[in-house]
């Protein structure tokens, strides 16, 4: 089935491609984000496959209908970007990839935890110059500290088996309950009490109108001064000039980002020699407390190579008119 791939780096080409060999299906590689301007591309596709800064609304859909698209793949398990009631609408099915490695995601926060805390990529910094002071680098223990997790599914369940291993108290929120949490010794409890109580919080729930800006003025107002907030879900779970506020008066006491509201013009490419526009990346990385990373928690071989398989599934089943395993249904649907 002849499928545009959006926003398609070497690795996608490459791991796809390898997923491809035995469905044979005819893939198009395009390095352009799919929006209304790149739409075009995916003339006589019946099939296009995108990722998680592609602009799917409702007039992209409306395009891609026109043009005989009847199916968005998207590569990722999140699918926030697009627009469900309007796919529906224009007869479009919408499938995800439900599953993959929870275990990427999970891993890197907790690298991401250690690296803010102990402060590993600014004394990486300064050995490399020759400079071995100590002198800025204490961290504190994470024995014994309180874990917030706020979403509670695979990848936050690891997490928080993670961090129970290093002797944390765990407390949860989830509008679903996971028993496989609470058999950790996870407590569930509302989220202003969760944030008020923990050393760090981490984010691992899906990007929703509830869970829009669930970090905020108001809740960092009431963490515990000097937490550490991590972040490798959506960018959109925080407001960012908040957590900038609080930063600066060390009410939070380090920020760790793999996500960003604003990414989608900056992530996934190179722009080191380009002058970066967006003035509140800036000052986010100007802290000293603060680790940005452009969206790579997800990729690992194993995590890359589940998503490209199943993503190629979900093509093959719609082309022989299967039922679709994966597939994203709107409220209404």
């Amino acid at each position: 089935m002849k499928t545009a791939v959006f926003s398609a780096r070497r690795y996608d080409k490459l791991m796809l491609a390898q997923a491809n060999q035995e469905a044979g299906h005819e893939l198009l590689f395009f390095e352009e984000r799919l929006t209304r301007q790149s739409a075009a591309l995916a003339q006589g596709c019946t099939a296009v496959c995108v990722f998680v800064n592609d602009t799917v609304d409702a007039d992209v859909l409306a395009l891609l209908a026109g043009q005989g698209t009847r199916l968005v793949a998207t590569r990722s398990t999140g699918y926030n970007q697009i627009d469900l009631a309007a796919a529906e609408k224009h007869g479009i099915a919408v499938v995800r990839v439900a599953d993959y490695s929870p275990y990427s995601v999970a891993e890197f926060a907790v690298g991401l935890l250690l690296a803010v805390n102990r402060k590993i990529a600014r004394a990486s910094m300064r050995t490399r110059e020759g400079n071995f002071e100590l002198d800025g680098l204490m961290g504190f223990d994470l024995h014994g500290k309180t874990v917030g997790i706020i979403g509670t599914g695979k990848i936050g369940t690891i997490f928080a088996r993670i961090m129970a291993g290093f002797g944390c108290t765990v407390l949860g929120n989830d509008l679903h309950p996971n028993p496989a949490f609470e058999a950790l010794g996870g407590r569930y409890v509302p989220v202003a009490e969760l944030i008020a109580a923990s050393d760090v919080v981490s984010l691992h729930c899906p990007l929703t109108d509830a869970t829009r800006h669930i970090v905020n003025a108001a809740s960092l107002a009431q963490a515990k001064r000097g937490s550490i907030l991590v972040n490798t879900s959506r960018g959109g779970l925080v407001d960012t000039e908040a957590a900038i506020a609080a930063l600066k008066t060390g009410q939070l006491g380090g920020l760790a980002i793999d996500v960003y509201e604003q990414e989608a013009s900056l992530f996934f490419q190179d722009l080191s020699s380009s002058i970066i526009c967006d003035d509140i990346i800036q000052r986010l990385v100007s802290f000293p407390n603060v680790i940005v990373t452009g969206h790579q928690a997800f990729f690992t071989s194993e995590a890359i190579g589940q998503i490209m398989q199943t993503t190629i599934a979900s093509i093959t089943a719609f082309e022989r008119g299967q039922p679709l395993a994966n597939q994203v249904l709107s409220r209404a649907g």
